[in-house]
């Protein structure tokens, strides 16, 4: 029987440290807005670049994110409660409470919220990339220029389809 080999260790110690990182449940977002919140859950600081994982709440109706890929990081969705349509780069599918969606580096997606209801879903990027100021700032950059807000997510790693032929979306 052949074995998957495991990662080499990057921990050299003997005995372990004390270093984990809990948040209560209770904590409250880290950035809110009238149709989202979003928990950062652990970031590329506090992974040291291994994954980022945000809990992000979307309100009713929520546009979301049109179709755009990334060239150095996966993206997945679990949903936690709600519906959220995902689109997986070919179809719009409907996720549910426990569905899961993964997007490999390249992959197209995009989500929104077309119910009358609130929906929660965990956001995972691997690896980690510093998508706190993306999160802080699109709502701004979306007031500028299309020109700065393409800018703006290419230095973040979202290549949005609109931005490169606005006849697709």
């Amino acid at each position: 029987m052949s074995y998957l080999e495991y990662p080499k260790p990057r921990y050299h110690g003997a005995k372990g440290e004390v270093n984990s990182v809990f948040r209560p449940a209770d904590t409250p977002p880290d950035i809110s807005s009238p149709g989202a919140s979003t928990h950062y859950l652990a970031t590329n600081a506090s992974t040291g670049g291994e994954f980022g994982l945000y809990k992000v709440e979307l309100g009713a109706r929520s546009p979301g994110a049109k179709t755009h890929f990334h060239k150095a990081m996966s993206e997945s969705f679990y949903i936690l409660s709600g519906e959220l349509e995902l689109y997986n780069g070919e179809k719009w599918v409907t996720g549910r409470v426990g569905d899961f969606l993964y997007v490999p580096v390249g992959g197209l997606h995009a989500f929104k919220n077309v119910t009358d209801e609130p929906t929660s879903m965990l956001m995972l990027f691997s690896p980690g990339a510093p998508r706190e100021e993306y999160f802080e700032r699109v709502a701004e950059m979306a007031q500028r220029s299309a020109e700065e807000l393409k800018q703006f997510r290419l230095r973040h790693d979202s290549f949005f389809v609109e931005d490169f032929d606005p006849r697709t979306e």
